[in-house]
């Protein structure tokens, strides 16, 4: 009975998250344009880091309350998930995924050399806070990587910019689910602020915090009474939910047949997870790597990345190649839990 109710706590932490996370955001965008911030500020300081709340929460959540073993576990889960569980989803709804040039010539040398870097700081089973603060410094010098190698797709230069900027985290579904590509944009940035748009930021933060709590509890007090690692719940179950807003967009976009959307989607999440959703926690407290992150969830996450990269480089990801990305992801969970 205690099992059951923790694990209702759990799915209701994660929706709390979630959905905190995507009120923040909204609320924060509208107060944003409201007071006279360029879509630039906005896209930087609100989309980039908004959009990855459900990861960072549950990290920052994790080092409070002395979990620290769960933040690469999350990260490293969540990449597997993007690629063998979010990828392999949608490449079976979508039929088959194009790759555009602008993301082999950018995106793919961005995730590789992250990829690296999150294996050589956890290959000693901790991440240092100088390690970490090599990731934060590492982020910076990609987003000035990106801003000037990125291309534009727009005709405004202004939001060509924050494109450009967010080309590996969230960035195009972002922009295009926040207004940035749309026409109604210039009506809200000169829309009033009202009651409600501060209520939600509030009530978003709230909920992030108050969901985030309990979603670490929940990960610790399940681990115990399952007598599992926190890594290994991690891994899979906290790096699917934290997962949730990436594959809602990029199975909605593949439906759309939008297919730089879902795989810029994954680039960029994967790329932000390992340089910040690490980075920043680790900067405050050495981040422990449990023996089931480090022996299965890396060298799965390289594999994904590596089978990502290939499948990409050939600019076409097929519904073949998006079943035996599940059938991977099910190995890993097999392999992840005993089963096989």
């Amino acid at each position: 009975m205690e099992l059951i109710i923790w694990a209702l706590i759990f799915v209701a932490s994660i929706a709390l998250v979630v959905k905190g996370a995507d009120w923040f955001l909204d609320s924060s965008e509208k107060i944003g344009f409201a007071i006279g911030l360029s879509s630039f500020v906005v896209g930087v300081v609100i989309v980039g880091i908004g959009t990855s709340l459900p990861e960072l929460v549950s990290a920052l959540a994790a080092i409070v309350q002395g979990a620290d073993e769960l933040v690469v576990a999350n990260a490293f889960g969540s990449n597997i998930a993007n690629v063998l569980l979010i990828v392999g989803l949608s490449a079976a709804v979508g039929g088959r995924l194009a790759v555009s040039k602008n993301l082999i010539d950018l995106d793919i040398p961005l995730l590789t050399i992250v990829t690296a870097f999150g294996v050589i700081v956890a290959l000693d089973a901790v991440v240092t806070p100088t390690e970490a603060l090599f990731l934060v410094a590492s982020f910076f010098v990609f987003l000035a990587y990106s801003t000037r190698n990125g291309r534009s797709t727009g005709d405004d230069p202004e939001e060509d910019d924050v494109q450009q900027l967010f080309s590996f985290k969230r960035r195009r579904p972002a922009l295009e689910i926040h207004g940035f590509n749309d026409p109604q944009t210039q009506e809200q940035k000169k829309r009033k602020l009202e009651i409600s748009d501060f209520v939600f930021l509030v009530v978003g933060l709230v909920a992030l915090v108050v969901g985030g709590r309990y979603l670490v509890q929940s990960v610790v007090t399940i681990a115990d009474l399952l007598s599992i690692g926190i890594g290994s719940l991690s891994l899979v179950a906290v790096a699917i939910g934290t997962s949730l807003p990436e594959l809602a967009v990029s199975l909605k976009a593949a439906t759309q047949g939008k297919h730089e959307v879902t795989l810029g989607n994954i680039f960029g999440s994967n790329v932000f997870n390992i340089l910040l959703v690490i980075g920043l926690p680790g900067l405050f407290v050495p981040l422990r790597v449990d023996v089931d992150t480090l022996l299965i969830g890396m060298p799965f996450m390289v594999i994904a990345t590596f089978f990502f990269i290939i499948s990409s480089m050939s600019r076409r990801i097929h519904s073949y190649e998006g079943a035996l990305y599940l059938l991977l992801y099910i190995l890993f969970i097999g392999k992840l839990f005993g089963l096989f």
